[in-house]
């Protein structure tokens, strides 16, 4: 790194000094925290990006959102060039550059890390970010500050993309690094051309009737609204309504989104009992995620929630279905055999785990948080994954994509318009509807129209695949979250001595029982998790394992 290098860091850094007593970590979410405490963290993660830019070689993005925080919270997310979230090898990174004291400590870390990862400052290569934020009234001027840490390593260059959902971010990302123009038109055209192709591929007599099948959906007053609205100018066959789409008085997140209805399990704002039975799904903030939900009576404002596990199950099936179909006689390639597979967290309800196994499918386990979940996925040729939240998606192979493409042409000059190539037209259209990149809540809800559509299924159908067992969460505050360990995707406890035991005896007094803790990634609690055959059971077991974690940390409140 030559002088002027240096000295336009050291200026530019001078100007965004970080807040007193705040200590910043990026995480799964990426750096979140009030609006207020951020521009010092964004303008430091516009350094990251522009050097991240010059080790790969590659297009970054940068998204300014908080997702379903509170409206007067915001964040950054970094996409690496596959479009998925920064690789976990320079969190650290990005943990030390947020918090780094003043501008001379700044530069230290910079020039340390640019040698060790052998970064070039040679002018050969010309960085480029993508921005994109939100509806928050914080972004634009966060967005600012990103730019100004972007332009702070000389010959950078930042690309407003303006107000986007984070998935349509990522993908945009990832196109550009394909090669392709990688716009929202391209992103709008390339969605909802491929959601056509599935309705199309649908068998005579599947199709329901879009004037009394309303789907109605909640925008969470965010970005996710405004470009359902923008998206369905293109798309034939689907009746949506959009609701809370941003464009009223209701505020970001406060009492609507995804995240509110499956915790809260209660129906948002501007729903009511005369929605009773209708088919309706949530967006988050940021439209990453995505859940469905019936109002079932007039009585309560309880919702039945669809979530992220009923999600993965449906998508799961479906594919299952189509490469059972491109297997049949005839059509068999017995030197290469897709690898499908799908991954859950702890979270997940066990009910869901045991109808995926009971289809026969592999189902693996990861720590809690996307990046995890991604990662396991890409091992397989179809990998899904989601989390009950509601965030998840579907991972093709290169190679899976490449056999499917040649799969193809060999089934259409030899029996087009057959079952079996009609099974590979619609995993092509999968792949192309689906985001690859991260979970996307608008092609989530495309590809669930199209297979519900497919299916002939009412979402009460759907909801009744399985029966979800009875769960409950509990915070227990501790001194030190670290003091426990975990083993098995967080599923079993490694440390303190003797406390899994305890949990093993607990969870054996209740029928359908099953309870693990995981210490808190962001603040010093530990967190319980239990399900059983009952409310009640399931309310007592995660008691019962919350007073232990008390007892074998010594901690005397919870």
């Amino acid at each position: 790194m030559d002088e002027e290098q240096k000295s336009v860091l050291l200026k530019s850094s001078s100007q965004f000094p970080i807040p007193p007593d705040v200590k910043f970590s990026y995480g799964t979410s990426g750096f979140r925290a009030d609006a207020l405490l951020l521009e010092s963290t964004v303008f430091r993660a516009g350094i990251l990006a522009a050097l991240r830019s010059i080790k790969t070689r590659s297009m970054i993005g940068l998204m300014m959102t908080a997702s379903h925080n509170k409206i007067s919270d915001n964040g950054i997310k970094i996409a690496d060039p596959s479009g998925g979230m920064l690789t976990q090898q320079w969190e650290p990174f990005a943990d030390a550059l947020a918090n780094a004291p003043d501008s001379d400590r700044l530069l230290q870390l910079i020039v340390e890390f640019a040698e060790k990862e052998n970064i070039k400052f040679d002018g050969d290569f010309r960085p480029e970010i993508l921005l994109g934020r939100d509806t928050r009234p914080s972004g634009e001027s966060l967005l600012e500050a990103a730019k100004q840490g972007i332009h702070s390593i000389v010959g950078s260059v930042g690309s407003d993309m303006g107000v986007v959902t984070t998935p349509q971010l990522h993908w945009m990302v990832r196109a550009r690094n394909k090669g392709m123009k990688g716009s929202e038109l391209e992103y709008f055209e390339q969605l909802s051309s491929s959601f056509r192709c599935l309705v199309d591929l649908i068998p005579g007599g599947s199709k329901t009737d879009s004037a009394e099948n309303k789907l109605i959906v909640d925008g969470a007053h965010g970005v996710g609204g405004e470009k359902l609205d923008s998206l369905m100018k293109l798309l034939d066959g689907l009746n949506i309504e959009v609701r809370n789409s941003g464009k009223g008085t209701g505020i970001l997140n406060e009492g609507v989104g995804a995240d509110f209805v499956q915790k809260e399990k209660v129906v948002p704002d501007n729903f009511d009992s005369n929605d009773i039975g209708k088919r309706c799904a949530s967006l988050d903030g940021d439209a990453d995620r995505l859940v469905y939900f019936t109002v079932p009576s007039a009585d309560s404002s309880k919702i039945d929630l669809v979530d992220g596990d009923k999600i993965l199950s449906l998508f799961a099936l479906y594919i299952k279905e189509q490469l059972s179909l491109l297997s049949t006689t005839g059509a068999e390639d017995n030197s290469y055999k897709p690898h499908l597979g799908v991954v859950q967290t702890a979270y997940a309800n066990g009910a869901s785990t045991d109808y995926l196994k009971g289809l026969g499918l592999e189902v693996a386990l990861t720590p809690t948080g996307v990046k995890y979940l991604h990662e396991k996925a890409a091992e397989y040729d179809i990998g899904i994954y989601f989390e009950a939240n509601g965030h998840g998606t579907i991972l093709f192979s290169e190679r899976f994509l490449s056999w499917l493409e040649d799969k193809n042409k060999e089934l259409a000059s030899a029996s087009e318009g057959s079952q079996q190539q009609k099974a590979a037209l619609r995993l092509l259209a999968v792949s192309k509807l689906i985001n690859q990149a991260v979970g996307d809540a608008l092609s989530v809800l495309l590809l669930v129209e199209a297979i519900l559509q497919h299916k002939g299924w009412s979402i009460q159908y759907w909801n009744g695949l399985y029966q979800d067992l009875p769960s409950k969460q509990i915070k227990v505050i501790v001194k030190d979250r670290t003091a426990v360990v975990t083993t098995n995707a967080e599923t079993q406890v490694a440390s303190p001595q003797g406390i899994q035991e305890a949990i093993n005896s607990e969870t054996a007094k209740y029928p359908w029982g099953r309870s693990f803790i995981r210490p808190s990634g962001t603040e010093d609690v530990i967190r319980v998790y239990a399900e059983a055959s009952t409310q009640d059971a399931a309310d007592s077991l995660a008691s019962s394992v919350a007073k232990l974690v008390d007892k074998y940390l010594g901690i005397s409140s919870s």
